[in-house]
């Protein structure tokens, strides 16, 4: 999600990211999809407006990412791998929901060289 703001007002457009992931989401469970998308897209806006707030602070950014990262962490290694699929019906719908809707979810990490090239 982008933020566009100005002095008078900000305003947040869905990202093409977040409106893939529930785009494909059964339609029986539209009320729950619509309040998770909500949700995510309001937690969304708080980290950038978070990091926008910190902008020129490396040390204030790099927490925000570290956070970020045990978070992801967190839900990866506890709630995700604790609801993996029990059947193999289960796991080929979740494998293609993977592969039709971007992939695994990552966190890339900068490189030392990427650091290096904005040094004078």
């Amino acid at each position: 999600m982008s933020l566009s703001c100005s002095l008078e007002h900000c305003t947040r457009e869905e990202p093409p990211l977040l409106r893939q992931l529930f785009d494909g989401m059964d339609r029986d469970k539209d009320l729950d999809s619509e309040q998770l998308q909500a949700k995510l897209l309001e937690i969304t806006a708080d980290i950038r407006s978070l990091a926008k707030n910190y902008q020129g602070d490396n040390l204030a950014l790099l927490a925000i990412l570290r956070g970020l990262e045990e978070v992801h962490g967190e839900i990866r290694d506890g709630f995700f791998q604790a609801s993996l699929p029990d059947t193999r019906q289960k796991l080929y719908d979740l494998l293609k929901d993977i592969e039709e809707k971007g992939g695994w979810p990552y966190i890339e990490r900068m490189n030392l060289i990427s650091v290096l090239k904005k040094l004078p």
